[in-house]
This record gives C-alpha cells, structure tokens and sequence, in this order.
C-alpha cells in the first residue's frame, strides 16, 4: 500500500520518489528521476520531467508540464496551463538536451495561470508572477510582476496581499499585520 494517492489514469514510471499524502490526478505523467515532497498536489493533465524537484506542499494545477532543469521549494503554487521553458533556442532537429537552462522556484512563490518562465530565469522567494506574464529575467523575492515581458509592478506579502510601503520604508499586510521593510530594492520581512 503507497503513502499517496494516484488516479488509476495517472502515469508514473519507475525510479519516483513521491511524498507521504501527495495526490496526483487524472491523466498525469512521472517521469523516471523526478522527486515530489509530501503533501504535493499534482493537478490533471501534468507531465513531470526528469530530474525535476518538488519541495513539499507543491500545488501544480490542471496543463502544467515541468520540463528537466526545474526545481521548486516547499509550497509554491503553479497556475493552470503555466509554462516552464528549458531550452532557449530550441529547433526540431538539433538535440540540445546538454544545453537545458535551470529555472529555481523559490518557496512559497506563486505563478498564474498562463503564464510562461523563460527558462535560466529563477522566481524568488514569495515572489508573485501574474496571469499570462512572460518572465524573461530574474525576478526578486516578494516581487510582484505582469505583463509581456514581464516588469515588476510592486512587492506582495507572503499572505498574497500587495503591500504598500509608507515613507520609512515600511509596509503591513493586510490580512496578517505583519511588517516588511523595503531596503536597497529588496523586500524583508521583519
């Protein structure tokens, strides 16, 4: 008996490793190599590549493929039919699987629906990528960005709300009265 569950329709080929209390759901693929925490909730219709990881309390929605070279930390949220890259030049008929680019997801990040990683470009801690935004550089802890490309249009708490810093450089989340200090362009939570 596993310590997870898995639809009968799901896919996963030897050599996982899958958490105690993580769900994977209808028509999903684990590819061999791949690594996912406890309590990870893969959605319908997800492809996990090799030598991906998972941090635990990952929640990937429905359309989601995580292409080798990702790696996620603990409890990052990747929307509906979001995209992750791993080649920068990619041409059907040049192999370039020595080239894939490494994309890191910082812990407790959350990246929306339709959205599209570039790949080599890391997502910081906390940080909050919008619907349908194109991350084409590094984005910073706490940052909130949208668009296409993507610009940075302000700093979010790690409770999801946008945080509005005041004249000594300090901001209160709204929804749980914790402080963040804005230092040198970079986000604290103090």
């Amino acid at each position: 008996m596993s310590d997870f569950f898995a639809h009968e329709t799901a896919v996963i080929d030897e050599g996982c490793q899958i958490g105690t209390g993580t769900k994977i759901w209808h028509f999903s693929h684990l590819m061999t190599g791949c690594v996912l925490g406890e309590k990870c909730n893969i959605g319908q219709n997800v492809v996990i590549s090799p030598k991906v990881v998972l941090g635990k309390n990952v929640k990937v929605q429905n359309n989601v493929s995580i292409y080798e070279g990702v790696t996620c930390d603990d409890d990052v949220f990747l929307g509906p039919s979001m995209v992750f890259t791993n080649v920068i030049n990619p041409r059907s008929a040049i192999n370039r699987k020595n080239e894939y680019l490494k994309t890191h997801v910082g812990k407790g990040a959350s990246i929306g629906a339709n959205a599209t990683i570039v790949c080599g470009h890391n997502i910081g801690e906390f940080a909050f990528i919008g619907a349908g935004a194109v991350v084409t550089k590094e984005v910073p802890d706490y940052a909130l960005v949208v668009g296409n490309p993507a610009r940075q249009m302000g700093w979010m708490s790690e409770f999801g709300q946008r945080l509005q810093f005041d004249a000594e450089n300090i901001a209160v989340c709204e929804e749980s009265g914790e402080k963040y200090k804005l230092e040198n362009n970079k986000v604290f939570k103090i």
